[in-house]
């Protein structure tokens, strides 16, 4: 069974990851293990509370990992354990997935500077935060969902796109149908008059 890290810290955005954790346990039968700096509970944006599994410098053996989500959540430049994980991942091209402002991290580890990734953060809102701009805006992209080599970023409101993107490069569905009944048409939806 693979192990699948999920970076878990205050004020996440975590219903961005849910979706996508779910199929990977339960579809993908991968064992999710929750990381953080420490192992405090962890207050959510949703006010549930998360219980980290594992500190972040406590992992050493990636063999089994196969990849780290990373849900979106304020911007925080002083926040960088997670960092070295990051780019020792990075080295050894394991799928890295980052969601809305989730990215910040991916930038501050200097993944940013090789690979195209979008973020529901702009600009203009780093200003209103004054703080540093963690992102290399010449390979930012404008789009929902975006997928370069190992690395795939998406907007927050791209939360199931964003699932069904790393499903697929883990390869978790069996057929198409599987696919489409586990998470395409949770995307859909129809308008009624």
């Amino acid at each position: 069974m693979g192990k699948i890290l999920c970076y878990v810290y205050h004020n996440m955005a975590d219903f961005e990851v849910t979706l996508l954790l779910h199929r990977l346990k339960n579809t993908g039968k991968r064992e999710i293990i929750a990381i953080s700096e420490d192992l405090d509970l962890k207050t959510a944006q949703s006010g549930l509370t998360y219980q980290p599994d594992r500190r972040i410098s406590d992992i050493h053996n990636l063999d089994e990992v196969e990849a780290l989500i990373i849900p979106g959540g304020p911007i925080d430049n002083g926040q960088n354990e997670i960092c070295p994980l990051i780019r020792l991942m990075d080295d050894r091209e394991k799928l890295i997935g980052a969601i809305c402002f989730g990215p910040q991290f991916l930038g501050r580890a200097g993944l940013l500077d090789r690979y195209r990734y979008t973020t529901s953060c702009s600009q203009e809102k780093i200003v209103t935060l004054s703080c540093k701009d963690p992102f290399n805006r010449k390979n930012e992209v404008m789009k929902r969902v975006v997928c370069d080599r190992h690395i795939i970023t998406a907007q927050g409101y791209a939360f199931v796109d964003f699932a069904l993107e790393i499903c697929r490069y883990l390869k978790i569905f069996e057929s198409d149908i599987q696919e489409y009944e586990q998470i395409v048409r949770i995307g859909e939806f129809e308008y009624k008059n």
